[in-house]
């Protein structure tokens, strides 16, 4: 048995959960998520303890046993507390803002970059405009936004100039050593 999908996943006291037929929809106090989980899996709600089981004992089983109770503790974690991304922009003239639910970028080419946050997103800029904070409740839209705006400009491997998360560590090649 999964060693990750047979654990319960506690229900905190502000969040709601309810099943109706394959859709789990968790509610609490940062937002709401709906998921379709997977015909295999038998998901129930007991005594304040969310419970995954899974109907066979198949290699594919095995792995969405696992796979959908993480997705399910990931929506609980979400509405209850939320996830954040915090996003390092470096080099000269590299900057951030936020208009509306626009980031607006400048990252070095000729025109400004912009990008559209979607719902459930939001997005603030420190002060010096190089560190951008992504806040939202859905785990895998949060990555994903950051993953695209990583993509945008990636960190130079001599330099270190472009977009990484906070923390990141580059190793950065030396260059050319020069004529003697």
């Amino acid at each position: 048995m999964s060693r990750i999908g047979k654990k319960p996943i506690e229900i905190p006291t502000d969040v709601d959960v309810k099943i109706e037929g394959r859709v789990i929809k968790v509610k609490g106090s940062k937002g709401e998520l709906n998921w379709s989980y997977p015909d295999r899996m038998k998901v129930s709600v007991n005594a304040g303890n969310i419970v995954v089981e899974r109907t066979d004992d198949s290699k594919v089983d095995r792995a969405l046993h696992g796979l959908t109770r993480s997705l399910i503790s990931n929506m609980v974690t979400g509405v209850s507390q939320g996830y954040q991304r915090v996003l390092e922009i470096s080099g000269v003239g590299y900057r951030a803002q936020v208009q509306g639910n626009k980031l607006m970028l400048t990252l070095g080419y000729s025109h400004p970059v912009e990008l559209e946050l979607p719902d459930g997103v939001k997005a603030t800029v420190d002060p010096k405009q190089t560190q951008i904070t992504l806040t939202g409740v859905d785990k895998q839209q949060l990555g994903q936004i950051a993953a695209n705006l990583k993509a945008l400009r990636p960190p130079d491997t001599y330099k270190g100039k472009g977009i990484r998360c906070a923390g990141e560590r580059l190793k950065l090649k030396a260059g050319k050593a020069g004529k003697k």
